[in-house]
């Protein structure tokens, strides 16, 4: 209890696939044609997520918000809705925050 797998590279294999989550869901977000009034918070949201990973310990409330803004401010957009899907199940990998 209490360890924490690695890759081969020493990293977790939960930032790895937040890692490639976030890349995949920006450079769609960045090949998207249309504009919509929160794009800007997207793509800062992803900016914070994409820093919190290569830290190696992200913050499971952070993340979780990180992710909800995400998901308000492009959750209409269908054509990104698979990626979106992606990022959701890579924070779940980091589990629920601690209660209080």
């Amino acid at each position: 209890m209490g360890q924490t797998r690695v890759t081969s590279s020493g990293e977790d294999p939960r930032v790895t696939e937040l890692r490639t989550a976030v890349s995949r869901l920006r450079r769609e977000l960045a090949g998207h044609p249309a504009e919509f009034p929160d794009r800007g918070i997207a793509e800062d949201e992803l900016a914070a997520l994409d820093a919190m990973a290569v830290t190696g310990a992200p913050e499971i409330p952070r993340l979780r918000r990180s992710l909800l803004l995400i998901a308000g401010a492009i959750g209409s957009v269908s054509a990104l809705a698979s990626a979106l899907r992606d990022v959701r199940v890579a924070v779940d990998l980091f589990g629920e925050p601690p209660r209080r």
